[in-house]
């Protein structure tokens, strides 16, 4: 990883430790707590076509399996794997925590 986006998120976390730790003291109320939480989340990363495949492939699934998982249709992975069109946002969450928690994490 790169040192200044370690840099960062271990900052933004620091940040976010801070606000949580004020927001439970009743110094911080909620509705600014959810600015801290969109400010601190990590961005999802969007999925070209080749790296749906191969995480498709790397968890041996056929494109109707993780059409099912994604709960979307066939024909939405299949114009993703062919660079069609690309997963929208709920699609490309699903993916990324795939990715990054495999399987059990959606089942």
């Amino acid at each position: 990883m790169n040192p200044s986006i370690r840099g960062n998120t271990e900052i933004l976390q620091a940040v976010h430790e801070t606000a949580s730790d004020l927001h439970r003291g009743g110094l911080i109320d909620a509705e600014r707590m959810q600015h801290y939480d969109l400010l601190c989340l990590s961005p999802i990363p969007s999925y070209d076509s080749e790296q749906i495949r191969s995480l498709r492939q790397r968890f041996h699934m056929s494109q109707a399996v993780l059409a099912r998982l994604l709960n979307t249709s066939l024909s939405a992975v299949q114009q993703w794997e062919e660079g069609e069109k690309h997963p929208s946002g709920p699609s490309q969450k699903l993916l990324n925590l795939l990715e990054r928690k495999g399987l059990d994490a959606l089942l």
